[in-house]
């Protein structure tokens, strides 16, 4: 059952937040926010509104398919006084790896540039990369809220003083795709994958 409402948001690139809205990905790889607390990312919330940022974005991180949609959403003009939700999520699961091969493996799944997803794997190497299999749903209609400062720096989670209306949520991806999909991810990972 889907809830009715959500408060809590995830930050993710504008791009990242577009590519998981028309089914071009369903993961998300983290590791951490630079002020979460403890420094490290931890998946705290399993069902979260997507927050797209615009901070960060840069052209030669992300594969050379990608990169005119990126052109597209930074020549749309900002309102930076309000935060508009479109997207509602629920991480199925959580994996975690540890080696740079893993996430070469993963490349044909992600948007990115494989360089890119090293440095994540990277940063702080004694600790694993969270790899985030989410269901991404569209919201019944967009909700607009204002910005308020709470909401700024660079934190994954920010909890949306306004209670967000997610209406009657449709999923992004049918369930047979989203678990075509999924399996496929474990396949890259050598998971083991149960027959539907």
């Amino acid at each position: 059952m889907l809830p009715d409402n959500c408060q809590m948001a995830l930050k993710e690139w504008a791009i990242t937040v577009q590519a998981m809205s028309q089914g071009d990905q369903v993961l998300l790889l983290r590791k951490g926010g630079i002020h979460e607390e403890g420094k490290d990312f931890r998946v705290i919330h399993k069902e979260f509104l997507f927050y797209p940022t615009y901070l960060h974005q840069k052209e030669d991180l992300l594969q050379p398919a990608y990169q005119p949609a990126l052109h597209k959403l930074v020549e749309q003009p900002q309102d930076e006084s309000h935060v508009t939700f479109s997207h509602w999520a629920r991480a199925d699961e959580v994996l975690e790896i540890s080696d740079q091969e893993k996430v070469d493996d993963l490349e044909p799944h992600y948007i990115w540039t494989t360089a890119y997803a090293q440095s994540k794997l990277h940063w702080k190497p004694m600790l694993p990369l969270s790899v985030m299999l989410l269901r991404v749903y569209n919201l019944e209609q967009p909700v607009t809220v204002p910005y308020l400062p709470e909401y700024g720096g660079c934190t994954s989670w920010v909890e949306v003083l306004t209670n967000v209306n997610l209406g009657n949520m449709q999923p992004v991806l049918d369930d047979a795709e989203y678990q075509r999909r999924v399996d496929d991810i474990k396949g890259s990972l050598g998971l083991t994958v149960t027959a539907g």
